[in-house]
């Protein structure tokens, strides 16, 4: 789970994620949904809406004591996400384990906001729900659980959101209300058609729902609107409205909506959780309220600027070693021979580098990548293998000769020629390895700049880089490419490589320098990192 660290500091999933092996010997249900990785870890497959169920019925059960019933055809909530609402909120009222009053619009059939506030901080709730089926299965959740003395769920008309739910209770003040509004505005967009990039991945988890819950007119920009209305209707009737978002594009007009309302008191943060990120808008017509600060653009670029790295283990660099040597990669250390390595890999994938200078028993190198040669290179290669399979094959002739290919070539491309006779890859080789030279002025310029780490992450749902278009020099041949990376016009991404010795382990990291992507650098060190293993594998 990549952005566990980022959770809220009291998820209690934050440092100790779900133990899928435990929770399998534990509860049969979940047991059926866990199968074992090539690595030998359990794993659960979140596009099977089966799978998730049973892991947020099972977490619940084992860490709440919560028995729940969510049918399939209607939006299955994760666990971690709605704990990291749950505790933002109690930032927001400044108290745990005070009685509280909250409504969360649009409960669901799980009804987990309610369970939740309810079980760990003893709050009363007032959950609505427009859905016939919604409403029965959060009834009866409620009930199976023993908490309707906290829990009042009310089927209210449809598109109704505060006003009317609040018409029979006018003298109580609540001190917030939660919402998960509809994400999208029709079914194209909620297939990811026009939310999406199209080069961003698809999503990692099955998008389950009925229609009211993930699609509304005008999507959840508009429904968030509405809440706004109604709450400069209610003002103090609430001391907190929420929303959490499912777009961070939707952030800034809804927060310029508050402002121009002469709304006083405005917060956001975002959850982190898996690879999946929200953010929660709040405000408030109180003036004793405390305000929690919203996440610091500091923070941010400190999390932008923190290396990409992995760990090479002592015990498989001498099978490394020998293959770097075998290669004809420079001997010695073992830092200099993995850095060999990882030039070889370089200069296969067409990705211009150099070295620059760094500490002792260090390596460093310049990366600049003009075109994506990493991705899919397993399905290319077997691809080439087919139809070199179905090629014709030649008659041996006497007066035809026949040469060996290039150790690492393409054996369906021909080797271009330079003008002194040498392959177009022992050039850029050469050209690239060379240690001294530019270093200096290559090692200045990336110092030097001054770039924009924040804007450059594309994790944020909405607010995707889009990349630019390929630029012409990446269909030349590599003869005819720039071999100095620094002079490079047009490129994907500019990044730097360091080789280290740590404790007799090999640690290579990647530093983002500049570029189009943050997630091409991403694919590339994965490439990097399995390549590197694979050989230590065969070994």
């Amino acid at each position: 789970m990549a952005l566990n660290k980022s959770m809220h500091p009291r998820n209690r999933y934050k440092d100790k994620p779900p133990d899928f092996g435990y929770l399998a010997a534990k509860y049969p249900d979940f047991e059926q949904h866990v199968h074992t990785s090539l690595t030998g870890r359990p794993v659960v497959n979140f596009k099977e809406p089966e799978a998730v169920r049973a892991l947020t019925c099972t977490l619940l059960k084992e860490d709440f004591g919560l028995t729940i019933e969510i049918p399939l055809e209607r939006l299955i909530p994760t666990v971690p996400l709605r704990l990291n609402y749950i505790h933002w909120v109690e930032d927001l009222i400044d108290g745990q384990k005070q009685p509280r009053r909250g409504i969360d619009i649009g409960t669901g059939a799980s009804c987990i906001y309610p369970l939740l506030g309810a079980t760990m901080n003893g709050w009363y709730f007032l959950a609505t729900e427009v859905d016939d089926i919604c409403f029965d299965y959060a009834t009866k959740n409620v009930e199976q659980n023993n908490l309707s003395d906290l829990i009042k769920v009310v089927k209210v008309p449809q598109k109704t959101l505060l006003m009317d739910a609040l018409k029979e209770e006018t003298e109580i003040v609540y001190d917030f209300c939660m919402c998960n509004p509809p994400f999208f505005a029709n079914q194209l967009e909620a297939k990811g058609v026009n939310s999406r990039n199209s080069r961003r991945p698809p999503p990692s988890s099955v998008n389950t729902g009925g229609v009211t819950e993930i699609m509304a007119e005008g999507g959840e920009l508009e429904f968030v609107k509405r809440i706004i209305h109604d709450s400069l209707q209610l003002k103090k009737r609430l001391r907190w409205y929420s929303c959490m978002l499912g777009k961070k594009c939707s952030l800034a007009p809804l927060k310029e909506e508050l402002r121009k309302q002469g709304v006083p008191k405005v917060t956001h943060t975002e959850f982190c959780q898996g690879r999946t990120m929200r953010w929660a808008l709040a405000w408030s017509f109180y003036d004793d309220v405390i305000v929690p600060s919203p996440p610091s653009k500091k923070r941010k670029l400190e999390k932008a600027r923190k290396p990409l790295s992995f760990t090479l283990p002592e015990a498989g660099l001498k099978e490394l070693q020998a293959k770097a040597s075998a290669s004809g990669g420079a001997g010695g250390s073992p830092v200099d021979s993995i850095a060999a390595l990882l030039e070889k890999t370089l200069t296969d994938l067409r990705v211009l580098h150099k070295r620059v200078p760094c500490r002792n028993q260090e390596q460093s190198l310049f990366l600049t990548a003009v075109e994506n040669t990493w991705i899919h290179g397993r399905q290319k290669r077997r691809e080439g293998s087919r139809q070199l399979r179905e090629l014709p094959r030649a008659p041996h002739c006497a007066g035809t000769s026949s040469q060996p290919t290039a150790a690492g070539a393409d054996p369906l491309q021909p080797t271009e020629q330079t003008s002194n006779g040498a392959s177009s890859n022992e050039t850029s080789k050469d050209v690239t390895r060379d240690p001294n030279g530019e270093q200096r002025e290559v090692l200045e310029k990336v110092s030097g700049e001054d770039v924009d780490m924040e804007s450059s992450i594309s994790t944020e749902a909405g607010q995707e880089t889009v990349p630019k278009e390929a630029p012409a020099a990446a269909t030349d041949p590599p003869s005819k490419r720039p071999l100095t990376p620094g002079a490079v016009e047009h490129f994907l991404f500019k990044c730097l490589l360091n080789v280290m010795l740590e404790e007799g382990d090999v640690v290579i990291e990647m530093h983002w320098v500049e570029g189009q992507n943050k997630d091409l650098m991403n694919q590339l060190c994965t490439y990097l990192k399995n390549t590197l293993l694979k050989s230590v594998a065969k070994s």
